[in-house]
């Protein structure tokens, strides 16, 4: 694991809630709906950490609990911090999203002319078999 987050500690190999730390967590939250900025809603909170750092935190899904961390926050507050972050950045143009590339098409099926010849070298038996290959097979064929 590479770190705990803030707002627990690890005793005898389990997670566990630091309360006061996630009392900052959840002012934090409650603070950003409000309509404070990230390192205000931080500090408000007793919190002094970067912009960066509070942004990850309010996207950390560490917090509604999962198989090794209990929850310090609930689903409804998590979900209207991230659409709330998400109009934020809208407003002001900052979506610094990558437009997602389809995957190559990869093709495994193909029309061969028959083997008729092997070869003893395999480099020389495989490039043979290559230059069998006629063209790919598309979905109608």
């Amino acid at each position: 694991m590479k770190h705990t987050p803030f707002g627990y500690n690890i005793e005898n190999g389990q997670a566990v809630i630091d309360s006061t730390a996630a009392q900052q967590v959840q002012a934090i939250y409650h603070n950003y709906l409000s309509g404070d900025t990230l390192v205000k809603a931080a500090s408000k909170s007793g919190i002094n950490k970067s912009h960066s750092s509070i942004n990850l935190m309010l996207s950390n899904k560490r917090y509604l609990g999962d198989e090794y961390y209990p929850p310090i926050i609930d689903a409804t507050t998590f979900e209207q911090t991230q659409a709330e972050r998400y109009r934020r950045a809208t407003a002001l143009n900052r979506h610094n999203f990558r437009p997602i590339k389809a995957p190559p098409t990869i093709r495994t099926s193909f029309i061969m002319k028959p083997e008729v010849e092997h070869y003893d070298d395999p480099f020389e038996q495989a490039q043979y078999i290559y230059s069998l290959i006629e063209s790919e097979k598309t979905n109608e064929q």
